[in-house]
Parts: C-alpha cells; structure tokens; sequence
C-alpha cells in the first residue's frame, strides 16, 4: 500500500483557502473508520498508509475535502465546475496503436503558497501526488500517465504526434538535446519506463504551436515546462491505455489544483479519425441501489434520512429514493429492482474511480453509517465442518514442536539449487520442479527441503540475541507432487547432536510411535548438512521418516552463520505410514 506523509503546516493553509477551522488531529478517527491505518500522528505531521482502492485520499488537498464530507464542516458537491475553455488539442491518427488515449485541461490561478517556502512545499506534494497515481490508478505508467506544465512558457493549441527515435529535445532536469534513443538508454527515468516503450518504431511526443516539445508520454516532460514557484496557471495532461484510470489521474490533479482556488478550464480533444471530445468531465455518476441490497449486506433496514447522511460523509448525495415502475435495470444487474419496491439513486464523484458496482455505495454507507453502530448477527448459513486427515497430523506435529519451545515461521515454496543442494550438501530427490521463466536467481525451483529456509532466517538474524528456535511445516516439491514435510533449527549456545536427538524422542513420544519401533542409522559423510559423526536417519519399520543432527560448521558459514546449530529434516507422508491416528 502507498504511504502518504501530510504535513500539517500544508493541511492548515488548505484549510485556510476553504475556510475550514478544526485541527488536523481530529483526523486520526476518520482515517481508522475508513480503514487507512494511521502510522503516526504528531504536532508536524501524519504518516498514513492509503489503500490501493481509495486513490482519491492520496494529496493533501484531495483528503482535506474527502475529511470535510467525513466531519460535517461542509456540503461537498459531487461534480466538479469545468469553465469551458477554448484550446485544442490535436492528435494524429499514429497514436491510435502507441498511446491512444489522450485526455487534457488548464487549471488557471492556483494559490500556490504565500512565500518561497510553502510554494516549493507545494510543488513536491504535487509531484508526489503525480507518483502515486502513477504507482496505483497508473499501474506505472502502463495505464496512465501525468504531465503537469506551466501554462505560460507554453502557447497552445497544443498537438500530439508520433516521432521517430532520431528525434531530440531536452528533458526534464537537463541542459542539451537528447534524442528519443539516448533518452530511454541514458537518462534516469528514460531507463526506468524503457520496456513500455519496447517494441516501437515511432513515439508519441505532445507538442506546442512553436513546436516546443511539452512532454513525452509516459517517459519524460521537456524542460521548457518545468512547474517553478512562480507558477500559477497549469497544462495537465494524461495519456495511456485505458480510458477509466485516464480520467480519474486527470480529474484528481485537477481536484488538487481546485482545493487550492483554482479554475479548472476544459479543452477539446480532436481527432483525426474519430470524434472530438470535451475534457475534463466534472459531472457526477448517478447509480440505483435497491433498498434490499442495503439491508442484506448491513443486516438491518435504514431510514432514507440514514442513508442520506451516511452516503453524504462519503462525499455522495441521495437524489431520491422511489418506487420502482420500470421493472429491472438490464444494464447493471446489481441494481435489479422488481416493480413495487424501492431503489435509491444517489451521486457519486467521477473521480471515486473505486465505485465499480452497487456494492461499492452498499460499503460506503456502511462506513459513513458507522461499523459499530451496525448490529451484531450470528452467520445465517450452517455449516457442520470435519478436519481432514492430513489436517489433524499436522496438527498434532505443530502441537508437539510449539511443546519443545519452537516458534513457526512461513517460507517461501521457491528456493534454488545452491541452497537446496550445494550448501547443504544433500542431493536431489528424484526430478526437480524448475520454473520456466523466473524473475530472480533466488527463485528459480520449487524447494525440496524446508531446512535451507530456515538457515537463511537464522543469517538474517544473526544479529538477534540466542537463542533462536524456529520450525516450519509446509509443501514440499519431489518428482512434480507436493508431500507436507516439517523442519526446525535451532541456534543456541550448548546445543548439539544430544539437543536435537531430545527434540526427536519427544516429538517420536507425541506421534504415538514405540521407542522399540525406531532405528537410528548413520549418514554417510559429504551427503548431508550434518557434521560427520553427529548426524542421523531415523528409521521405523524400515522406513526413513527423515534425519536430524548437528550442522557442519562448514554449512553453517555458508549462509554467513557462526553459532552452534542442530536442526532435522522429517517426511509427514513417510510418518503417515508409520504413525496411527488417535481419533480414527
């Protein structure tokens, strides 16, 4: 989830500008209700986390006017006022298969800050704004991305065409031209966002009417365009692959600059081939909620004036609440109405881009209603459920090493050959599971052995104080089938081949297997992480259900380990044949 840093010194002078007068303390609650986890909160600033759903909530300015909903200080309006403007934008019929989206407007006086250091705060808020869209609603950058320009060192109408790699502009934090090539090969974010550019014989660049390169989507802005503390008018532009992430990054730029004063001017959009469009829309998204939806998912029935308020924190407004006389909507089953009952249509921003179905409103007015003000049922469906039998063993085993003092840890399933087999010394059970294209070299198999894992949890603590004991029961890859297999490891001072054969005859005791059953056999030396001598397999009733010892200093300093250490390594399929069930 991103993280968002709020600068109280910023909250206050947004207040400023809308005439807001509580503290940002109060905050605290509201972000909890609404389920953004609140890191920290001191006299400067508030350290939350944002959910990926809620993108809405990601610039100061943005979550001042979601809080003011929230709290009740005003009446926020579901559209926003777009002035209509008169610049174009031209895009050529090439972008269709590069980059076809294509969405802009002008945000004119924005209260920037009333000195030198409030205004430089301001661009870095806005710039980071602009990052986060990128990482969530942008998914980086492939969706969508931002452009954000200072107005006058422009002069429209603006033009977006494609070019070929020869072409050459100075970018952004640059001081020559660089080519498109040079550009994706050298500069920092050129090298970054290359692989969306991959494969493409032309690009796309947005260009002025002097033919001053504005920006080249989604890689870099030029630098003619460079957002100062003297700015005041902005160029935004968005341009991508889907039209719905598109126009909400526009829409809460756009919001942001609003929050601070600013007029928000609309542009048209013309294409070559197809018709011309108006952006950005500012209008709100009617939707219809049957009043039976609301009281299945919150268990209780509420009163229009309930869902009025509680969908009004959320930033949304009740239109009406009416019976239904045209029967079901066809376009969204959800809001499937019967003729005679009662449906809600309420308004929702455009920039809420989280509101996908009728369900979403269902849990927005759950949160404006308050969670703990909705009752407390018991589960309607009844279900009588039976432990599977691999379940109850591996309870059992988790009992009995919980009982010797160990802590469970959760591994990956995805290991290496070095770890499995050369450091460890062990080898290969029958075929090993690759995966065909990895993304590191730390992952390249499905593991065969749990004991690795834990050896290198025990490196990246080597540092902790001792001593540490640590098992886990989990899947194991032999021949293309999963088994279950169980490990510890232990790293203490005086622990031996004498510790790790107690923690063997207690957890043998608790499986219900005779003592008069088992066998304890050597492994031969070089074919096991145990040090010679003081290593072995465990044998019942023929079978190996697996090994234990004292690990080889020569392992140990493999993986950056210098402590004495005993672990085992166990086959819960081969104890399952060896060991009876008690409750069967």
């Amino acid at each position: 989830m991103p993280t968002i840093t709020l600068e109280h010194e910023l909250l206050r002078y947004i207040q400023e500008i809308n005439g807001i007068k509580h503290k940002s303390k109060i905050w605290d609650n509201w972000l909890t209700e609404i389920g953004c986890p609140v890191e920290s909160n001191n006299e400067e600033r508030i350290d939350i986390e944002v959910f990926p759903d809620r993108p809405d909530l990601l610039s100061h300015e943005t979550l001042a006017k979601a809080a003011r909903s929230f709290l009740g200080d005003k009446k926020e309006d579901t559209i926003i006022n777009v002035k209509k403007g008169n610049c174009v934008v031209y895009v050529e019929k090439s972008l269709e298969n590069v980059r076809p989206v294509i969405m802009s407007a002008i945000v004119r006086d924005v209260k920037t800050g009333n000195n030198i250091e409030e205004k430089e705060k301001f661009i870095q808020s806005l710039m980071d704004h602009q990052e986060k869209l990128h990482l969530t609603l942008g998914r980086k950058r492939k969706l969508s991305s931002i452009g954000v320009h200072d107005l006058e060192k422009i002069k429209p109408p603006f033009k977006v065409k494609t070019v070929n790699s020869s072409f050459k502009f100075i970018p952004l934090s640059e001081n020559s031209d660089m080519s498109i090539t040079e550009i994706l090969e050298k500069h920092p974010k050129g090298i970054e966002y290359s692989h969306l550019m991959k494969d493409l014989d032309t690009f796309p660049v947005i260009l002025d009417s002097n033919n001053d390169v504005v920006s080249f989507p989604p890689i870099i802005n030029g630098q003619k365009t460079t957002v100062t503390s003297k700015t005041k008018d902005f160029f935004i532009d968005v341009t991508g692959w889907d039209k719905r992430s598109c126009e909400a990054c526009l829409l809460l730029i756009c919001l942001a600059l609003r929050e601070r004063n600013g007029t928000i001017e609309s542009l048209e959009i013309k294409f070559t081939d197809k018709k011309s469009s108006i952006t950005p829309d500012g209008t709100a998204i009617n939707h219809r909620i049957p009043d039976k939806l609301i009281e299945k998912i919150l268990g209780m029935r509420l009163s229009n004036l309930e869902i009025k308020e509680s969908i009004s924190k959320m930033g949304g407004q009740l239109l009406e609440s009416r019976t239904v006389t045209d029967g079901p909507n066809k376009a969204e089953r959800w809001s499937d109405c019967v003729i005679g009952e009662t449906e809600h249509i309420i308004s929702m921003p455009r920039w809420r881009s989280d509101i996908m179905h009728p369900i979403d409103i269902v849990e927005d007015i759950a949160i404006g209603f308050g969670y703990n003000n909705l009752p407390e049922q018991m589960s309607s469906i009844h279900l009588d459920a039976l432990p599977l039998k691999s379940a109850q063993m591996n309870r059992r085993i988790r009992a009995s090493l919980r009982a010797l003092g160990l802590q469970e840890i959760q591994s990956l399933t995805l290991s290496n050959e070095r770890d499995q087999f050369e450091r460890t010394r062990w080898e290969k059970k029958g075929l090993v599971t690759s995966i065909s294209n990895p993304i590191s070299s730390e992952h390249t198999i499905l593991r065969q052995y749990i004991l690795p894992s834990l050896l290198q949890i025990l490196a990246a603590n080597r540092h902790q104080e001792l001593p540490q004991r640590i098992y886990e029961l989990g899947h194991v890859v032999n021949d293309s089938k999963n088994s279950y297999s169980f490990s510890w490891s232990c790293a203490e001072v005086g622990g031996g081949f004498t510790s790790a054969k107690g923690y063997v005859q207690s957890i043998i005791r608790d499986l219900g297997i005779l003592s008069e059953d088992v066998k304890y056999k050597p492994i031969k030396e070089q074919k096991s992480p145990w040090l010679f001598g003081r290593g072995a397999k465990i044998i019942v009733r023929n079978i190996e259900i697996g090994q234990f010892g004292e690990i080889d200093p020569l392992v140990s300093e493999r993986y950056g380990l210098k402590t004495p250490i005993h672990g085992g390594e166990f086959s819960i399929t081969e104890i399952n044949k060896v060991a009876s069930d008690p409750l069967i």
